[in-house]
This record gives C-alpha cells, structure tokens and sequence, in this order.
C-alpha cells in the first residue's frame, strides 16, 4: 500500500487540504515552490562541520541522512560533545548530482545553526541525529554562488553562437551562385533553428486566473506498467485543485503482468488514507475486456468522463502537484483546443542515454514547443501530460480510432494524431509551468526503436498537417514546411559534405562542421541558461550522436513510415507481425530441410 504522506498527497503543512474551495487565491506556483523548498531528500554524503573560530583541520566530519533547501539531518556521536544547540557552525559538503533537484549539485560551503539533537530511526535502527537550519536557503546562496554567473556566462556565449551563425549565413549568400542547392539548404536550416529559438524566448506562461477552475478528468492508459502506476495515480491525485472538479480515470488495456493488482492497491491506499479527498467518487478503474490499444482505452475513459476538459497522462509519468491548474488556463480563450504540458525526464542520471534524452527532452518543449505555442499552433500535444475539449475528442472518435495510412492500421502517433484533428479547426497551446517526469528509455536498444517509431509517426502526421497547417498564421506555416523537409533532406546534405566532398574534391568540410558544432552550442548553452545544470555538456553529447546514429532512421523511416508495430511493447500489431516472421522462420527451416533430404 503506497504511503501517502512520503508522495505528498496529505500536506499537513497545509492542513491537508488540497485546493477545496474555488474561492481560494492562493498563487498555485507560488504554493509549489514554498512546497519545494520543504521537501526533504535521502542522501549519504559527507559533510565537515567547523565550529566557530576553528580552522578547516579542526573540523569534524559526520554523515548526512537527509537535506532540503533550507536544512541539514546528519548522524553524529552524542559523546563526542561537538556542538550544542544554538550553536552556529560552517557546513562543508558536495551535493551529488540526483540527490537534489537537478541544478543544485554543487559544492557548498555555508553557515548553519544548531537547530536539535535528538533520537531518530534511520533503516529500522535507533541513532542520534542533529539538525542544521541554513542561515540561508541553499537556493539563496547557489544563486548568489553560482546560478548568477551561469546565466551570465551562458546567456554572453548564447548572444555570440547566434552572431556567428549569422555571420556564417552571410557567407552562404554571397556563395551562393556556386552551389545553390547546398547554399539554399544551409540558410533554411539556419532560419529554422534560430527562429525556433526566438520564438521561444519571446513564448510566455498563462498566467493562473484563480477564479477559473474548470472540471476536468483525467485519463491514465496503461498496459504492462506494474513498477510506476501507482505513484502515477497518487500524482494525479496530489492536485492543488478543486477536490470537486477532479477526476480520475485508469483504464487497463489488459495488461499482462502485475499491473491491475497495483491499480486496486494504490485505489485502497488512498481510500483509506485519504478518504477525506473523497477519493471513492473521484477515482475509477476500467479494464478492458480485450487488448485494444492505447487509443481504444483513451476513448473509454473519455466515455467515463463526467467533465468538459480531459486530460491524457501516461501511465509512467508523474504530475507536479500545481500541474492541471496551470494546464487549464489558456481554455479561457474558447478557440482553443488542446493545451500540452511540459515533459522532464524523471530518471535522469541513469545513464548517459537518459542524460541525452534529458536535454533534448528540455529543448523540444521549452524551446521547440513553446515557439509553436506564441503562434498557436502546437504541432503534437504530447502523451505524457496533454488536455483537451472533450467534445472536439467525441467529435474525432471514430476517425481516430479508425485511423489508416496507406492501408495499415495506425497504432502509435496517437498524440500528433489527436493534434492534428484539433488544429483543423482550433487552436492549441503549451503551459511551461504544467510539469509532469516521465521514465524514458535506458537501454540503447529500446531507445532506438522509439526513436525509430517517432520517426515514422512525425512523418505521417506531418504530411497530414501539411495539407491544412497552410490556413493558420502564414509565417508559422512557412517555417513549419521549412521544419519538414529539413530533418528530410539532412542525410542526403550530411552525405554530400562528409563523404563526397572530400573524397572528390580533397576538401574538409569545416564550414559544415562549424555549423554543426554552432547547433550543438544553441542546444547545451539554452540548457544551461535555463536550467543552471552540469548536464548542459550532454547536449553536445545528443547532437553526436544524433549526426552518427539517429539521422539514419530517418532514411528507413522514409521507405517504412507505414508500418503500425510499436517494437517496444506487445500490441496486437506486434505479436501478429511477430509471428509472420515466426512462419516465414520455420518455411525457410522446412525449405532447408527438405532440400538436404
């Protein structure tokens, strides 16, 4: 049974309430972030403690058992008679990257006072602890020691990366009569990628209107997810919102494992725990008779819906307690169709896969998604956490569900294909302060097949959006064809510069290379600038890696876009096209046989 109160959903630093009275105007993000600097976190790292007037030979170093922003829990020996309570003392330590919210790993060297010394059960065993209060947040100094000149550095860097593009395309103005094509290519891309960028510094947040808080369900289809689903459903219960204009909807498309037993756990731990939220009424489970496909369960939870506004969550991401009031907020403006919210990877520093997809993760939607957004015209309200008129749902239910490209069932794609239908006729936005984690592949194998099925579904869905994208705002369409024949045509330009102009002509590529490295730059200082975290570099590490692996999906996702198997989980399409290559296995076995005989 999930423990409540560790996941934040009984905050009895508020009483234990959650947004029950629409009256109430209280600043949600503000709320989130005094909630954040309270949170404690588990960590195991070293600290030396200096008493006052003692130099750093004569510290005493002890072990940390949990810190927040504005505190220190460390284990000590209460017969050593360090310190007494009062006391104030000079703190050591470095933050682990993961033990913090990211951007706070840093070495800390700061001012605490000597708050109590007490028993506490620590892993089931009694010891004695103290705790340090901060003079200052840990946020307060790291802004004063370091985020201050982050910015500066990276925002200096950025401005001089963007004057040198633009040098650089000059460049191929005035080469352009040699190689028009080339030339062409290189100055669309660069108008693409640094409008992307100033578009989505100009982008702002929706801001909250407290007195709107409309009703809105939230949906979450899950197949095979016994490991995460259930501190997804505790998250989308965890909401700063109306207890009674919330709902929320689990739909199981038969999974196979454990997960419906986690389902009914999670669904007894809140309503024992929790019954005051009126959790009974406010949360459902389905499960569906028959396997049929994540579209299929997001339409059965929308029938279930009892409210105007649906909300799609995944079943392995984890909504921001302040997450659903920021995402409904641009609704106020009736034209407007679907609103998406802001992705981070949860599982970060696992790897350096999960490191990569960190950054990229932050660039698509801060940078990307948000440009879109200052016109409007979000291109694919993603998965993880997206919110929509339930009846522009309804209204494209059955051609959604039927959905086909050249003759094969469409199966994945399902958000881009969703936005589609809505920009026909709406508009659709994005909430930067609507935030939700989610668990993104670690193994290289599974992310390539993601990769691979993103690949083919932006494809289709982009060849559709191309047939209308025309009639919404003219410059947003421009660069949108702009952004689909780009990533199109990248292999053959990559080819024509690494391989064949050398190899004809005798000539290194620099100019080219430059480009790359400056597109690289763009991405890890715009990290940087708004994250302050030492994974910055990381971007440089996906724009490798994308030139030397992922730029190659894209020429098999030209001549396979069609194809409707996910690769990473059992849908029917899967398991039927499985065991076509089963019998085809055992006829080549057979033919081979019976020609040795």
């Amino acid at each position: 049974m999930p423990n409540l109160k560790k996941h934040g959903l009984l905050d009895e630093s508020r009483g234990g309430e959650r947004r029950t009275d629409s009256n109430d105007q209280r600043d949600s993000n503000e709320v989130n972030q005094l909630r954040k600097l309270g949170l404690r976190y588990a960590c195991d790292f070293d600290v030396l403690v200096i008493a006052k007037g003692l130099k750093k030979r004569q510290g005493t170093k002890v072990k940390s058992i949990d810190i927040s922003s504005t505190g220190l829990l460390v284990e000590f020996n209460p017969t050593a008679n360090l310190f007494n309570v009062g006391d104030t003392v000079e703190l050591r330590f470095e933050i682990p990257p993961g033990t913090m919210p990211e951007g706070m790993e840093s070495s800390v060297k700061i001012e605490a006072i000597v708050d109590r010394e007490c028993q506490h059960q620590h892993d089931g065993q009694e010891m004695w602890v103290v705790a340090f209060t901060f003079v200052k947040p840990l946020t307060d100094y790291l802004q004063k020691k370091r985020w201050g000149y982050t910015t500066l550095i990276a925002s200096t860097l950025l401005l001089m990366a963007i004057l040198f593009i633009i040098l650089m395309r000059v460049e191929s103005v005035i080469y352009f009569k040699y190689n028009k094509v080339l030339y062409l290519y290189s100055l669309l891309a660069a108008s693409f990628l640094l409008t992307r960028y100033l578009f989505g510094a100009f982008y702002r947040n929706v801001k909250i209107n407290p007195d709107y808080t409309p009703g809105v369900s939230i949906i979450i289809p899950c197949f095979n997810e016994e490991e995460w689903i259930q501190r997804t459903i505790i998250s989308c219960m965890n909401q700063d919102y109306p207890i009674d204009k919330l709902e929320v909807i689990v739909v199981d498309d038969q999974s196979t494992d454990r997960t419906v037993e986690q389902i009914y756990k999670a669904v007894e731990g809140l309503n024992k725990e929790a019954e005051h939220y009126l959790t009974k009424d406010r949360l459902h489970v389905h499960v569906l008779k028959e396997n049929g496909g994540k579209r299929v369960a997001l339409v059965q939870g929308v029938e279930m819906a009892q409210h105007d506004l649906v909300v799609f969550v995944d079943s392995d991401s984890f909504l921001e307690p302040n997450a659903i009031i920021n995402l409904v907020q641009p609704f106020q403006d009736p034209k407007m169709g679907g609103v998406a919210g802001r992705t981070d990877v949860e599982n970060k520093y696992t790897n350096f896969i999960t490191k990569l997809q960190t950054v990229r993760y932050y660039i698509a939607f801060r940078v990307m998604k948000a440009a879109e957004s200052y016109f409007d015209c979000v291109t694919c309200l993603s998965g993880p956490l997206s919110c929509y008129r339930k009846e522009l749902i309804v209204k494209h239910t059955d051609a959604w569900l039927n959905q086909k490209f050249l003759g094969q069932p469409a199966t994945f794609g399902d958000d881009r294909s969703m936005t589609n239908y809505i920009l026909k006729t709406h508009r659709t936005g994005y909430q930067d302060k609507a935030v939700c984690s989610t668990i993104v592949p670690s193994r290289i194998g599974v992310f390539l097949k993601q990769q691979m099925r993103w690949k083919r579904s932006w494809l289709r869905e982009s060849l559709r959006a191309g047939t209308f994208i025309w009639r919404k705002e003219l410059f947003m369409a421009f660069f949108f064809y702009i952004g689909l024949i780009v990533p199109i045509a990248a292999p053959i330009i990559v080819l024509y510069n690494m391989l064949y102009v050398p190899i004809v002509y005798g000539v290194i590529p620099t100019t080219f290379m430059m480009g790359l490295l400056l597109m690289a730059l763009l991405m890890s200082l715009s990290y940087l600038f708004f994250r302050k975290s030492k994974l910055w570099v990381f971007g440089f590490v996906f724009c490798a890696f994308y030139e030397l692996v992922l730029l190659w999906q894209m020429p098999i996702a030209w001549v396979t876009f069609w194809k409707s198997t996910w690769g990473t989980r059992d849908t029917p399409q899967d398991v039927e096209a499985r065991n076509k290559k089963l019998v085809k296995k055992q006829k080549k076995n057979s033919i081979a046989l019976n020609s040795r005989q």
